[in-house]
């Protein structure tokens, strides 16, 4: 693995470790979270899941703003933000909680897995814009 230029071989290793602990705290969060959307069980059983679920989303979204502003004009910034009113929508739309759980879910993956181009294209600037290199999680 190439050492990046501006941190240390330790800052590196600290930064992708503590951003995929975060990614991983956060995924556990939504699948804990889901009976909630899907089945309806009792709040008391997927509310801590949520709230892992969103204060590790927070805290990712925060990281990534802090890293770069750009990020919230590339596309990954954008779906990240639709996400998050896609999930606020759940609320006075409860009968469309499912639909809008599972957008959300196809959204992540595209932002996730899609290719550069695509997370990296900016709204504001109507072309691709890579910002800093960036630590993976």
């Amino acid at each position: 693995m190439a050492k990046h230029s501006f941190l240390s071989e330790k800052q590196f290793w600290i930064q992708r470790l503590s951003k995929s602990s975060l990614r991983a705290l956060h995924v556990l969060g939504i699948i804990g979270a889901s009976g909630g959307f899907f089945y309806s069980v009792d709040k008391s059983l997927w509310l801590p899941w949520w709230i892992l679920a969103m204060s590790t989303g927070l805290i990712l979204m925060v990281w990534e703003v802090v890293r770069s502003p750009l990020w919230l004009v590339q596309m990954k910034g954008v779906l990240t933000l639709l996400k998050v009113v896609l999930v606020a929508l759940c609320y006075p739309l409860p009968q469309y909680k499912v639909a809008l759980f599972c957008t959300v879910a196809l959204i992540s993956v595209i932002t996730s897995h899609g290719p550069a181009g695509l997370r990296h294209y900016s709204i504001w600037h109507r072309r691709r814009i890579d910002g800093p290199k960036e630590v993976k999680g």
